[in-house]
């Protein structure tokens, strides 16, 4: 198996094919409402609150407009100098993935840049 199916994901594909049992389907959404609800009253822990802050100093550093490897951030500001380089790495990595940074690479170096969100000037 590639992927593994989360409850919410399985009780969707259950609810298809049952649609025609009201009872089943009413049961079906208030279990969906109830992952809902669990998954909404998370609370960031105090590591998740911390990397928001790195985060911010991530995209403050690359702000001047010009695309930076990890070490190069980490030299821009004490914040991440003080921190890993695999850290750092993990954070820009999660900004990727939020569409935040945009990761080029070239001749196998990678190097980070703001994402174009159709503000400022283009890189």
């Amino acid at each position: 198996m590639a992927n593994k199916i989360t409850k919410k994901e399985m009780f969707t594909m259950i609810k298809a094919q049952v649609k025609d049992n009201a009872e089943m389907v009413a049961f079906i959404d208030h279990e969906i409402e109830l992952l809902d609800k669990k998954a909404s009253n998370k609370k960031a822990t105090k590591t998740q609150e911390a990397n928001i802050g790195i985060k911010s100093t991530i995209l403050t550093v690359l702000e001047g407009g010009k695309s930076m490897t990890v070490t190069e951030m980490q030299g821009a500001s004490a914040e991440l100098g003080k921190l890993s380089n695999q850290k750092v790495s993990a954070l820009v990595r999660q900004l990727v993935e939020a569409g935040k940074v945009v990761k080029t690479i070239d001749k196998k170096v990678s190097r980070f840049s703001l994402a174009d969100n159709g503000e400022g000037e283009e890189a």
